[in-house]
């Protein structure tokens, strides 16, 4: 059985508890004692207060720290009651001290990068692929941050004094690649590792117990699960929260109450939502292995709902074909997305560093949702067109089967 850490955010303290358990109660432990059931949701900007020396010590306080001032809310931009419930609830589910939520998941990885650099450690080591925008990002130097790409065996070498944060996504978007985090982990010596969880989500792993200090999510992922909610988190340890807040409070990227509150809803249902669509995907990756059209098939050996395939025929005329599945950017909706990750994903990435890193140009990248597998396999048989007179496709690695692999 899956238990998370319960050192509760909002005074409460109780036995550790089940994932699924933590999934549908953590952030909410405080609604009884108030006659509530579902949690409320405050849409305030702004906070009275009749005692301005208080409120101007807590905010020196938390000019110091970050820390959440005690007492009241002051002002949205430096924190809100819902979206507090969703961070109190992730860092349970990931099994770390704190989180901290923003309006985006580049918002959030832009927050780590700021406070890192301001600490003078503007060198980040990376390993491909990574969310093209993550990518972009970093290569950019749009932070004024300078990367080094390794693979994860390069990652010790690749340090440098200078070296504040290494970046790993595992299983990676698109590929699926999967990295061995607790090497990685031990690689990175006193450098914080930072581990986009966003396609395996807690259910699945949960980096921090491999030696990861930040989990990054773009929680507009698995974590809201309806295609309704844009936002990211930072799952850490209390001391990185708080300068995370700092930022978060200096910039202006925050998460809208009502996206927290939706957040929260969608983590009741993460560990069913996760499962049932993993187990959809995994039939559906061993239907494709087996399929003549299909060259090559990439499936994480963590599971997951996530599957990559190369095609032998052209890719655009797959996604043009597809009726029952959406053709669209993202993931980790209740219903099936495909997209062309070198045409729209990945697109921004530098042609030569996208195809070194495993992004071909024939791979097609679908996030499996909740409908049945069999309406789902009728509708990706027709977008594949006719069958050629070839060899059953292939695993993109030797996992044996009947569980595919990468």
């Amino acid at each position: 059985m899956d238990t998370t850490s319960t050192r509760a955010h909002d005074g409460v303290r109780t036995a550790p508890r089940a994932l699924a358990t933590e999934a549908v109660h953590a952030g909410r432990d405080d609604l009884a004692r108030q006659g509530l059931h579902a949690p409320p949701i405050d849409l305030s900007t702004t906070y009275p207060s009749y005692d301005s020396r208080d409120e101007a010590a807590r905010i020196d306080a938390f000019a110091t720290t970050g820390a959440e001032p005690d007492g009241p809310p002051v002002y949205g931009r430096l924190g809100n009651p819902t979206v507090a419930r969703f961070e109190t609830a992730l860092a349970r589910l990931e099994g770390t001290e704190a989180a901290v939520a923003f309006a985006s998941g580049m918002a959030a990885l832009s927050a780590v990068l700021l406070v890192r650099g301001s600490m003078g450690l503007r060198h980040v080591v990376a390993v491909r692929p990574l969310y093209g925008c993550s990518d972009h990002l970093l290569t950019a130097g749009l932070l004024g941050s300078e990367v080094t790409w390794t693979d994860p065996a390069g990652v010790a070498d690749a340090l440098r004094p200078d070296t504040g944060l290494v970046i790993v996504e595992s299983p990676a978007n698109p590929t699926l690649a999967e990295v061995d985090l607790r090497a990685v982990a031990h690689a990175c010596g006193s450098v914080p590792l930072l581990v986009d969880n966003t396609f395996a989500t807690p259910v699945l792993q949960r980096p921090a117990e491999q030696g990861a200090r930040l989990v990054l999510h773009s929680a507009t992922k698995y974590l809201g699960g309806h295609g309704d909610v844009l936002a990211g988190v930072v799952a850490c340890d209390e001391k990185l929260a708080g300068r995370l807040r700092q930022v978060r409070f200096a910039t202006g990227g925050v998460l809208h109450p009502l996206a927290g509150y939706l957040l929260l809803r969608g983590l009741s249902t993460l560990p069913v939502r996760v499962r049932a669509a993993s187990a959809t995907a995994a039939d559906l990756a061993s239907r494709l292995a087996a399929d003549p059209r299909v060259a090559r098939v990439h499936y994480p050996r963590i599971g997951g709902a996530m599957v990559a395939f190369e095609v032998y025929g052209d890719p655009h005329e797959v996604i043009a074909g597809v009726r029952l599945i959406t053709p669209a950017v993202s993931l980790g909706s209740v219903d099936t997305l495909i997209q062309h990750p070198a045409s729209i994903s990945h697109r921004i990435v530098d042609a030569d560093d996208r195809r070194g890193a495993g992004v071909s140009d024939q791979l097609l990248r679908m996030s499996v949702g909740l409908e049945d597998v069999d309406d789902l396999w009728s509708d990706l048989d027709g977008a594949l067109g006719r069958r050629p007179v070839r060899g059953a496709g292939n695993w993109a690695s030797n996992h044996e089967a009947p569980a595919p692999a990468h």
